[in-house]
């Protein structure tokens, strides 16, 4: 099983992004993601910056590396630089959008289909392989269940490409929906086209509480994300009957050394935990927030 790191999804000033990849860069990680996925106004660095950043990071590790592109184009100037991104002619892509797909499938290079591309059976994966998917990464809220199913179904089809990796999001604030508002901006009474970067403020989102006080989301500009940490370290022994071959583990500001070598005692043969911090509950079908232990199923 490999461990990749996904893309830093919080807004983090430039120093601390360069700090947090060179600690990365001796960890016993398979695959490394970069770029900004969640708004165009991060801009702490640029994709030359970032191309520059995985070259830095090439001489001093060995794991794969990845440039993720946005994920909600709303501006023909976002979709110009993602075309840019596609043509970077250096790195493979995720492709979190269609416009993506499109871009990456003319030009016939592979790519990895991020969890925002919504592909949720065999039938839909057997047209995104079509166009070039290489690693497939399932929407969040999918089950073990679901997965294996899916696999499966492509597995009976004809005339497709070999079965793409599979990378589930192992650990992290689940990124569950996208929005045109900015609500960090909206939280500080500042339009979205005058948010000064206020989600800066916030280097693991802004909490979100219920009527009752109790954390409910994780807001992160114009993403909505779990209030709790998806933590999948105890159903390791379950991701491999799901197929699943690389597990996602999504950059945190403090503490991913500590995650980072869990994950990675477990899949050298260390015993999982019985239960975690955290929520898993999509894993198991069940409501996300929710912890296994809590529904019996475990």
């Amino acid at each position: 099983m490999q461990l990749t790191l996904g893309p830093v999804l919080f807004c983090w000033e430039r120093q601390q992004l360069l700090d947090f990849y060179a600690e990365m860069a001796s960890q016993p990680l398979d695959v490394i993601y970069l770029g900004e996925t969640v708004c165009s106004k991060r801009r702490a660095l640029s994709l030359d910056d970032w191309l520059g950043l995985a070259r830095d990071l090439r001489e001093a590790c060995s794991a794969e590396l990845v440039i993720s592109g946005l994920t909600l184009l709303e501006a023909a100037s976002e979709l110009s630089s993602l075309r840019r991104l596609c043509d970077n002619g250096e790195l493979m892509v995720e492709a979190n959008d269609l416009a993506a797909v499109q871009f990456l499938a003319a030009k016939g290079v592979g790519f990895v289909g991020g969890a925002a591309l919504n592909i949720y059976n065999g039938h839909a994966l057997a047209e995104f392989t079509a166009c070039g998917l290489q690693r497939w990464v399932p929407p969040v809220e999918c089950s073990a269940e679901l997965i294996r199913l899916a696999r499966a179904q492509y597995l009976e089809l004809a005339d497709v490409p070999p079965l793409p990796q599979i990378e589930v999001f192992a650990y992290g604030h689940l990124p569950l929906a996208y929005s045109a508002r900015c609500f960090t901006a909206r939280a500080h009474n500042l339009a979205k086209d005058d948010c000064a970067i206020c989600c800066e403020k916030y280097p693991e989102g802004m909490n979100m509480l219920s009527q009752e006080g109790t954390p409910l989301f994780t807001l992160n500009g114009i993403q909505t994300m779990s209030a709790e940490v998806h933590n999948l370290l105890a159903d390791y022994p379950s991701l491999p009957a799901a197929g699943v071959d690389l597990l996602r583990l999504s950059p945190r500001a403090q503490g991913m050394e500590e995650v980072i070598a869990a994950f990675d005692a477990v899949r050298n043969g260390g015993l999982p935990p019985l239960a975690v911090e955290g929520c898993n509950g999509y894993w198991h079908g069940r409501p996300g927030m929710l912890r296994a232990e809590e529904l019996g199923v475990c």
